[in-house]
């Protein structure tokens, strides 16, 4: 069965976050995805308390950009989470906006090469192992969790760009394409990223998760054209959509038929009901989509 969830966009002031958590667990939505853009939410922090505020939602990271955040204390944050709410969160690590990396100081000068360390050096730690790595980003001697998670859980790369999706193929558990994806550029994805698994010997899932851009209500297609004008993105056909339930859930099957396992509902910036998005996606979508 294709998950569905939803995406908590951190242009909503912190503070919403509880009661659209809550309606999405009493809904029955499967998953809730959080961004940390900078300079907004930390996706840590919303991610705790929405998993501490509900019952069964899971919870996904998509995603901590890497020069950010040393891998141990990444690796840390994860086992942490895993531990007190087992098998109800998702981690994805990315590089990241170079834009804003380079305001914080940050940038890398090789973006893949840091993503590369990283992912090998995080899926070790989580994994319980001892790691030590000199390499030209990730340092690490002898470092190992105290509490590591019973079970190693997964971890998706957030990525675009032939390099960086072949990566994920090789390293990581799943990708995380955004929005600005159609099922065209799905299908390019998982080619690439099953190119990276074949030259690793990783046979076996990889889960892909796609963000889909998605408006709804009477002024639901003057919305989705302004936020794809706003982000740059209006040029690419087939993509976002705009409609009632069964047109968004054809778009749901779109994306799956092109390779994606799970689809996360994207609303618009000015959204006027986040509460009432979620229980759209769970409510109205979810029982159309197998």
């Amino acid at each position: 069965m294709t998950s569905l969830g939803a995406v908590f966009r951190p242009q909503l002031p912190p503070e919403r976050l509880r009661d659209i958590a809550r309606t999405a667990d009493a809904a029955g939505l499967e998953e809730l995805w959080f961004w940390e853009d900078c300079f907004l939410e930390g996706g840590i922090a919303t991610a705790s308390a929405a998993l501490a505020w509900t019952e069964r939602l899971r919870v996904g990271i998509g995603l901590l950009p890497v020069p950010l955040r040393n891998v141990a204390l990444t690796a840390m944050e994860a086992a942490t989470l895993d531990r007190l709410f087992p098998g109800r969160f998702t981690l994805t690590v990315g590089h990241g906006v170079q834009e804003w990396m380079g305001q914080v100081g940050a940038r890398a000068e090789s973006p893949v090469t840091l993503l590369r360390e990283y992912l090998d050096a995080l899926r070790a730690l989580l994994r319980g192992e001892r790691v030590t790595t000199d390499g030209r980003y990730v340092k690490l001697d002898g470092v190992g969790l105290d509490w590591p998670p019973s079970a190693a859980p997964e971890v998706l790369a957030g990525v675009t760009g032939p390099r960086s999706l072949r990566l994920a193929g090789e390293a990581a558990d799943g990708t995380l394409l955004s929005e600005a994806n159609p099922p065209d550029g799905v299908r390019q994805a998982r080619r690439l990223i099953d190119e990276g698994r074949a030259a690793a010997g990783r046979p076996g899932p990889h889960r892909v998760v796609v963000y889909l851009l998605t408006a709804t209500g009477p002024d639901a297609a003057a919305r989705l054209k302004a936020e794809r004008i706003a982000s740059g993105t209006e040029r690419i056909p087939g993509l976002g959509v705009a409609g009632d339930a069964d047109t968004v859930a054809e778009a749901v099957r779109r994306l799956v038929d092109a390779g994606a396992d799970t689809v996360v509902l994207e609303p618009t910036g000015d959204e006027p009901d986040p509460e009432g998005f979620v229980r759209f996606v769970a409510e109205d979508v979810r029982p159309l989509v197998p």
